[in-house]
């Protein structure tokens, strides 16, 4: 069973907005930091945004700071990234991620992924 599964991706013209939906499988990510990164064709994956377990602390990237907030609902077991002031640099597959430590910043440590939904942005 997959843990994470992504939804909302799509294309989208430059001033547009989407919002992206995670959805885990299991209650116990109630308890885990829960974070969106992003990877464009040959860049590294980066962190967008994260947000601890109870939703008060979160991390935005500075390139998205003013157009995309992050918040989760843990009755649904759901992380919601709404992304609004799309631009083309924002274009790249979107993967929702999962872990115990907080706010961790380095893909490479996260346990649990989610397939990945593709995002484009039109000029």
């Amino acid at each position: 069973q997959v843990p994470l599964v992504e939804s909302g991706g799509g294309l989208v013209e430059a001033g547009g907005s989407l919002r992206l939906s995670c959805a885990a499988s299991e209650r116990t990510f109630s308890f885990y930091t829960m974070a969106w990164f992003r990877q464009a064709p040959g860049k590294e994956r980066e962190l967008v945004a994260a947000v601890d377990w109870s939703g008060d602390s979160t991390f935005l990237t500075d390139s998205v700071k003013g157009r995309f907030t992050i918040s989760r609902d843990n009755d649904k077991n759901m992380v919601i990234l709404q992304m609004n002031s799309l631009k083309p640099e924002d274009t790249a597959v979107y993967y929702c991620a999962a872990d115990t430590a907080f706010l961790l910043h380095d893909w490479r440590g996260y346990d649990f992924w989610g397939q990945g939904t593709q995002v484009t942005v039109s000029s």
